[in-house]
């Protein structure tokens, strides 16, 4: 069985037992997460939710709050003596699913 939940803005397929990155969460490790934002379960029977199927929700616990790789913006003018550098880490927060509850 597994679920399409939503989070973050993003769509994330999800089985028990998976562990997921997905945008910053306001919890601390080992820390329990419910998603409640479950666009479809896929078992024996597929429930799609229009757009979110009822009563169903996925138990997930923080592993881990990180930040990933740095990316380098790099800008400039040719030929106008402009360079400008900048970084960006972007946080993140990895999950291991617990339970699909439908």
């Amino acid at each position: 069985m597994y679920a399409i939940i939503e989070t973050g803005g993003q769509q994330f397929k999800v089985r028990e037992g998976d562990e997921v990155i997905v945008e910053k969460l306001p919890f601390e490790e080992g820390e329990e997460v419910t998603f409640d934002r479950v666009l479809a379960l896929v078992g024996d029977e597929a429930k799609f939710g229009t757009p979110l199927v009822e009563g169903a929700k996925v138990k997930a616990t923080v592993v881990e709050q990180g930040r990933h790789d740095k990316v380098i913006i790099f800008k400039y003018h040719a030929k106008k003596d402009f360079r400008k550098k900048k970084g960006h880490r972007q946080p993140y927060t990895l999950v291991k699913i617990d339970a699909i509850e439908a």
